[in-house]
């Protein structure tokens, strides 16, 4: 493979967790960061020996809350890919940071580390909202994070979560045209969802916790598309939205189905016909790479109908859709062991798919049927 590798370091500590989080995230009273810095180059040289000749194209440091990792970490992480593979001239560097005064204050040092783009997850700028959601900064302190931000990096993004309990059409509306104003290039803005062993998940399971319903949540969307538009950040994937231009790039590759090495606890990886996935804990994953000099947990090969499927979903994803002939070239099937033409045809006849020569792709009057559509179209047998 000639393409450029994206590279994903995840960073597994932080201050404390949040409600509605199942990301690998641990809550520890002391780091021993020379300890993580020697560890996270040792898990990052054993994927550039399996992956040689290669260029990356884009870092992103991910978990957890990387804005907690020393800049010298970091610095020491992009100097290490640069060394072992070379980084494309315009390499993305991005760094997901929360909004606290402490971690921004850190924002210099990490820009002069390296970092060319950040992703702060702000969540909202309500502050019983905050509370609602676990978050640790105050709505001064978010505002304050993204200003900060605007002065370090050339990108900057943030999230907020909104189709909350109790939220109303009208006060999204107001939230969003708020969090438009900042002018960045770049807005994650995610619904909310209760996902499987949180602490939300607990709540909703007893009856405490209920969050908008379908019709409610697709008002809520419609909105959020008309007003991200109408600012130029239109929807690029289900809940991303840039300027032209401005696209997480390390994403896209995820989206796409490029290849990507994962290093640091939990991380995922996709190379070489292989999934890969390193120890989530963080003390095994010390001690595996203190034993290995490395820290996989597993390493499998997918077979062609599996990388089809995975391209397959995660490319539907996208607003421009996916690229049939490239999904065929990754996978080594043609594209009928993994489309049903039958079901796209009477989908496209529904205005919820465009198929055009090699590219597929779901229409905005589609996109909230995802899941349904997904499960139509790809042929996963």
């Amino acid at each position: 493979m000639s393409e450029p590798l994206a590279l994903y370091v995840h960073w597994p500590f932080c201050v404390s967790k949040c409600p509605y989080c199942d990301f690998n995230s641990h809550v520890r009273d002391s780091v021993e960061q020379e300890v993580w810095r020697a560890a996270l180059l040792a898990d990052l040289r054993h994927e550039a020996a399996v992956l040689p000749g290669r260029r990356v194209a884009s870092i992103f440091f991910g978990g957890g809350t990387p804005s907690l990792m020393p800049a010298a970490t970091v610095a020491a992480v992009i100097a290490e890919a640069a060394a072992l593979w070379g980084l494309t001239d315009d390499c993305e560097i991005t760094l997901e940071a929360n909004p606290n005064s402490v971690e921004v204050a850190a924002f210099a040092d990490l820009a002069a580390a390296g970092v060319n783009r950040v992703s702060i997850g702000v969540q909202s700028f309500d502050a019983q909202v905050l509370a609602f959601l676990g978050r640790a900064h105050s709505e001064d302190e978010a505002r304050r994070a993204i200003a900060m931000a605007q002065e370090h990096f050339a990108r900057v993004s943030f999230d907020l979560i909104y189709a909350r309990p109790g939220q109303t059409l009208a006060a999204w509306e107001g939230e969003l045209a708020d969090a438009l104003g900042f002018g960045t290039g770049h807005l994650s803005l995610y619904q909310l969802t209760i996902e499987p062993g949180t602490r939300f998940w607990a709540l909703a399971a007893k009856g405490e916790l209920t969050i908008p319903d379908g019709d409610a949540a697709a008002d809520l969307f419609d909105a959020t598309q008309a007003m991200t538009r109408a600012a130029g950040l239109p929807r690029y994937e289900v809940s991303n939205h840039a300027r032209p231009g401005e696209e997480s790039r390390h994403n896209l590759a995820y989206w796409r189905y490029a290849d990507y090495a994962g290093v640091g606890p939990g991380a995922h990886g996709r190379r070489l016909r292989q999934a890969t996935e390193r120890h989530r804990k963080p003390e095994n994953f010390i001690a595996a790479v203190t034993r290995n000099g490395h820290g996989l947990k597993v390493e499998t090969d997918l077979s062609g109908r599996e990388r089809a499927t995975e391209a397959m979903l995660m490319g539907l994803r996208l607003t421009e859709g996916v690229d049939l002939a490239r999904v065929e070239a990754r996978s080594g099937l043609p594209r009928a062991d993994f489309v049903d033409a039958d079901a796209v045809a009477r989908l496209a006849g529904q205005g919820l798919l465009v198929a055009d020569g090699d590219r597929l792709a779901v229409t905005g009057a589609g996109i909230l049927l995802l899941d349904s559509i997904l499960s139509e179209v790809v042929e996963t047998r």
